[in-house]
Parts: C-alpha cells; sequence; structure tokens
C-alpha cells in the first residue's frame, strides 16, 4: 500500500525545472574620480564591496534574478575608483514549493551569476589599467539562511510586542 501511496503522490507532484535561459549584462558603471593623479600618487588602498539582489517574475515560470555587485576602492577620503556591475540572468524554475523556490532565486541563481560579474569587474578595472581585484567566491547560501533568521526574529519581536501593549 505504501508503494501505491508514493506513486500516487509523485503523480500529482508536479515536475520540477530548472534551467538557465540566459546571462546577460544589464549595467555596467565605472568611475575614476582622480582621473590621471590616480596613478601618480602611492595609495594605501581600502576596498569596500556592496552586494545585493533583487528577482522579477517575467511570466510564469520564468524569473530575472539580478545580482548588483558595487566596489569602492578609497584611500582615506579620496575615491580612486568605483566600479558597479548588475549581472542579471533569466532562469526557468517550475514545480517547486514556496521555500524551496526563494532559496533558489536567493541563493542558486546569484551563485550562477557572481562569476560573470566577478569576472566583468576584473576586465572593466583593467582596461582602466588598475590590477584585477580577484573578488573571493560569496556565500549565498550563509547570507539567505542570516536573512532568514533576522527576518523570523523581527516577526517574532514584533509579535511580542504587539502582546505587551494588549490591555485586559
Amino acid at each position: 500500500m505504501s508503494e501505491e501511496t508514493t506513486a500516487a503522490a509523485q503523480a500529482t507532484a508536479p515536475e520540477q525545472k530548472f534551467s538557465i535561459q540566459r546571462v546577460y549584462l544589464k549595467d555596467l558603471s565605472f568611475e575614476t574620480p582622480q582621473g590621471p593623479a590616480a596613478f601618480q600618487k602611492q595609495w594605501q588602498p581600502k576596498v569596500n564591496q556592496d552586494l545585493s539582489t533583487k528577482s522579477a517574475k517575467i511570466e510564469e515560470g520564468l524569473f530575472e534574478v539580478a545580482l548588483r555587485l558595487t566596489i569602492t576602492v578609497s584611500d582615506g577620503d579620496e575615491t580612486i575608483y568605483l566600479v558597479e556591475v548588475e549581472q542579471a540572468g533569466l532562469f526557468a524554475i517550475q514545480g517547486f514549493e514556496d521555500q524551496q523556490m526563494a532559496q533558489i532565486i536567493n541563493t542558486t541563481c546569484p551563485n550562477m551569476l557572481f562569476p560573470y560579474a566577478r569576472e566583468t569587474i576584473d576586465n572593466v578595472l583593467v582596461k582602466g589599467s588598475f590590477p584585477a581585484l580577484m573578488i573571493p567566491p560569496i556565500n549565498f547560501d550563509a547570507l539567505f539562511a542570516s536573512a532568514m533568521q533576522q527576518a523570523a526574529a523581527k516577526a517574532k519581536e514584533a509579535e511580542s510586542e504587539g502582546e505587551d501593549s494588549t490591555t485586559h
């Protein structure tokens, strides 16, 4: 009987599909506010990296996921250069539950886009006469888990504040 139950569950469960339809550069910006002075000084550079992702449902089963990396290299208050890349992809994703879908969109897709963004940044820097940065890998799974924990903590905090203000 358990074999029949398993077979019935598999028959009613939608088929899970995941594939990359396209990877593309959505936006690119490179600035060297110092101009030629950037090459005439000895710098003690400080690298700041900002990262964000966003997603949009294009149509049923098709999602655009965009990874934005902003790298600012400065020396004290002076910016040496700033490079910003938005690497995007179209992903066909079907048959997953909401929790699995959130995990795929926020971890799997950015993991696939990151090497393209990193390569674009290095290429732009080299063309701007700066050394490549060799940005280290990012653990999107850990970032997603941390964001989920923070959201759960905020929800619990809001819930407990609501209980405190209730009068009997």
